[in-house]
């Protein structure tokens, strides 16, 4: 494996678009640092499939990404991190790994014994890291697990407000709403952050929302400090971004990563 330099890119990647909500907090947290995305819509989404099966698609892709010459990777996605962070840690021991982590700490905070809904793929909810997460928190809040089918399919149409959006958070919500008070949500998929403000306006006001992006950039920096590898450049100047995508539709793709990133090509 070749050197880590500083001015190397680091990588992010994910089942499609959903970790480009992650690299956007990055590239505020970090605008000098070179960036390069790969969306993996091809096998999206991670979520529906099972460990064994996450864990080879996510090991192949940071083969290639530490092949283009990434100098830390970020797993941007929750399902990919609890099945595969472990393995290429072990695998890329000098590389930093940074995953994704349900921000069920501060949601469990909101007030005195909280109700929390965690939306989250079905093989988040059911990995050994999620649960342990909720079993750090002492019981200190009510999570409810919200398996949200269909919602990650919706964000790689390009679909992140409107009817059709609002009409599927109805169906995934509604049934924990009118049981009882909620009084937080953690949106434990970054593909969801996209969808933030129409699952504002499903949830109202009085629920406050919370997802991981802020907390990962931070301990990217953190990380790559410590390994001094942060990219000091001294003019100021923002870094560069290189997306891919693995659909057969890959321009579409490319075009609607552009749009989400807040860049148009």
């Amino acid at each position: 494996m070749a050197s880590l330099r500083r001015e190397n890119p680091v990588a992010v990647f994910d089942s499609g678009v959903g970790g480009i909500s992650v690299l956007r907090t990055l590239r505020k947290i970090l605008p000098q640092e070179n960036y390069i995305y790969f969306g993996d819509s091809a096998n999206a989404p991670y979520g529906e499939k099972n460990v064994d099966e996450v864990r080879i698609i996510a090991s192949e892709a940071a083969r290639r990404l530490i092949e283009y010459g990434a100098k830390a990777i970020v797993i941007a996605c929750n399902t990919a991190t609890s099945a595969a962070a472990v393995f290429l840690r072990q695998a890329y021991p000098d590389v930093p790994i940074i995953g994704m982590e349900p921000a069920v700490k501060p949601a469990s905070t909101v007030c005195e014994s909280p109700t929390v809904l965690v939306m989250a793929t079905p093989l988040t909810l059911r990995e050994k890291k999620f649960r342990s997460l909720i079993d750090r928190c002492g019981g200190k809040a009510e999570f409810i697990d919200v398996p949200c089918h269909g919602l990650v399919e919706m964000v790689e149409r390009g679909i992140t407000s409107g009817v059709e959006m609002e009409a599927l958070l109805h169906s995934i919500l509604d049934g924990y709403l009118f049981e009882r008070k909620v009084d937080a949500a953690v949106l434990g998929c970054t593909h969801y952050i996209h969808a933030r403000k129409s699952i504002c306006s499903v949830l109202g006001k009085e629920v406050r929302v919370f997802d991981g992006a802020l907390g990962t950039a931070c301990e990217v920096k953190r990380r790559l400090r410590e390994a001094d590898l942060l990219n000091n450049t001294k003019d100021n100047a923002l870094g560069s971004v290189e997306i891919y995508n693995s659909a057969k539709d890959h321009d579409k793709m490319l075009d609607l990563s552009y749009r989400l990133l807040g860049l148009e090509e």
